[in-house]
C-alpha cells in the first residue's frame, strides 16, 4: 500500500466472509493539531521539541524488497517540516550516526522514496554500534517478515521522554530507547509484535527484546493500529507470540525480483525441523487458497499449518 490506497480487512463468519476497508491502517491515533507528513514510502509525525520524528510508518511489501535503486547517501533537511529539522551539523562531531527510522533498504523500490529516506526527520541520533548492530539485524528481519507474510505494517520512532541530552545548536534529543510495532494482517492469520531496544551496543538475540505492542504503547504514549475494530485490536496487541515469527533472515538480491533464500538446516523456535530450501507452504488457508507463505520446514508447511 501506498499513499491514499486501501488494505482489506476480512473478518470469518459462521455465515459468510465480510470484507471491509480500512484507509491508512499503519498510521497511528493523532490529536487535531498533528500535522502527518506523507513522502513516497513512508508517513511521518515530527516533533519540533525534540528535532526528530514521534512515528514513521509505512507498509513494506513483498515486492518492495526487491532492490532497484542504490542509496543515496545524500542526507537533506525535511522540505515539508514547516519548522525546519534538524540538519547535518548538528550531526558533525557528536559520536552518533545519522540513524534511520524507516531504513533507506526499505526504500529500493523508488528512486523518491530512496531520496526521501534520507531526509533529517527520519533520523535519530544513535550510537554507532546500535545502528550498526542490532538495530540493522531487526530492519533486516523485517523485510524477512514482508516476504513471508505478503506485506507488514511497520511504525517506528525513538522513545521520547523529557530530560534527554541533547547534540548541535538545533538541540536534537538524544533517545535512550528505540521502538518497532508490526501487523501482519494477511491470511490464514494475523499477528502484531513490538520492539523495545537501548540506544547501545548488543550482542543479545531479537527475540529478547520482543514485547507486545500494548507494552509500547504504554511506554511512547502513542496509539497503534486503532483503525482496527477493538476487540481485534485488544487481542493482537496485549500478547506477544514469539513462535508465531521466524527469525532467520531472508536476504534479497539486489536489482533483481529474485529471493535469496538462507541456506544450511536449522531447527525454529517450536523445535520443528527445518530444510536448506523455503518453499510455499502447502496448507489451506481458511478462504480454500492455498497458503502463500514460504517455509523451511521439512513437512512443507508454516507455523500455521
Amino acid at each position: 500500500m501506498r499513499l491514499f490506497t486501501f488494505s482489506v480487512l476480512v473478518f470469518v463468519f459462521s455465515f459468510g466472509v465480510l470484507a471491509q476497508k480500512i484507509e491508512r491502517l499503519e498510521i497511528p491515533a493523532t490529536q487535531a493539531n498533528d500535522v502527518i507528513i506523507n513522502h513516497a514510502g513512508y508517513s511521518l509525525l515530527y516533533n519540533e521539541r525534540h528535532e526528530q520524528a514521534s512515528w514513521v510508518a509505512y507498509e513494506l511489501t513483498e515486492s518492495e524488497t526487491h532492490k532497484l535503486y542504490e542509496r543515496s547517501n545524500k542526507f537533506l533537511v525535511d522540505p515539508k517540516v514547516a519548522t525546519g529539522s534538524a540538519t547535518d551539523p548538528d550531526y558533525t562531531g557528536s559520536g552518533y550516526d545519522r540513524g534511520h527510522l524507516a531504513p533507506a533498504a526499505d526504500m529500493g523500490w523508488s528512486e523518491t522514496a530512496m531520496v526521501e529516506s534520507f531526509y533529517f526527520s527520519n533520523m535519530s541520533p544513535q550510537l554507532p554500534g546500535f545502528n550498526r548492530g542490532i538495530w540493522k539485524s531487526l530492519e533486516e528481519l523485517m523485510r524477512t517478515w514482508a516476504i513471508e507474510n505478503d506485506a507488514i505494517y511497520i511504525v517506528t520512532g525513538p522513545v521520547l521522554t523529557d530530560g534527554l541530552n541533547t547534540i548541535g545548536t538545533n538541540k536534537v534529543s538524544v533517545p535512550n530507547y528505540y521502538y518497532k510495532v508490526i501487523l501482519d494482517f494477511s491470511e490464514p492469520s494475523t499477528k502484531a509484535i513490538g520492539f523495545l531496544l537501548p540506544n547501545e551496543s548488543s550482542d543479545r538475540q531479537l527475540q529478547e527484546f520482543a514485547v507486545s505492542v500494548d507494552s509500547v504503547e504504554k511506554v511512547t504514549g502513542i496509539d497503534f493500529y486503532y483503525l482496527l475494530p477493538d476487540n481485534q485490536e485488544m487481542n493482537l496487541e496485549s500478547s506477544v507470540c514469539i513462535s508465531c515469527w521466524s527469525w532467520k533472515k531472508i536476504s534479497t538480491s539486489h536489482n533483481s525480483g529474485t529471493t535469496v533464500k538462507p541456506t544450511g538446516g536449522s531447527h525454529s523456535n517450536s523445535g520443528t525441523k527445518t530444510s536448506s530450501v523455503s518453499v510455499q507452504c502447502s496448507g489451506t488457508t481458511k478462504a480454500g487458497n492455498r497458503c502463500k507463505r514460504m517455509t523451511t520446514n521439512a513437512n512443507g508447511r508454516c507455523y500455521q499449518h
